[in-house]
């Protein structure tokens, strides 16, 4: 299991985007900014709130798995930040493409 969280500001939707891996799930979660801990990226927002939140099996069709998490991410923030949160998940998990 890996977490990370990319604290991107204005140019996100929220300001934050949080990630969690397992091995069979990736989930994607958008967060407000909580002011009240400061407007900095040094800033503690642990407990930011959540307003959006994404799941995907990994086990299913790989390509639109990574469609559907790429288009959630697209809809948070810049394509930049999107294609690099993607690259990022790719090196946590092993998408799994199913043979019909």
């Amino acid at each position: 299991m890996a977490t990370k969280t990319w604290k991107l500001g204005e140019v996100c939707r929220g300001g934050i985007i949080t990630v969690i891996t397992t091995k069979t799930k990736v989930t994607i979660i958008g967060k407000q900014w909580d002011f009240d801990k400061g407007s900095k990226r040094s800033s503690d927002q642990s407990g930011a709130k959540e307003f959006t939140r994404c799941e995907a099996d990994v086990n299913g069709n790989a390509n639109a798995t990574k469609d559907k998490l790429y288009a959630f991410l697209r809809d948070l923030t810049t394509s930049y930040h999107s294609g690099q949160i993607l690259d990022w998940i790719e090196t946590k998990v092993e998408f799994v493409q199913s043979h019909w």
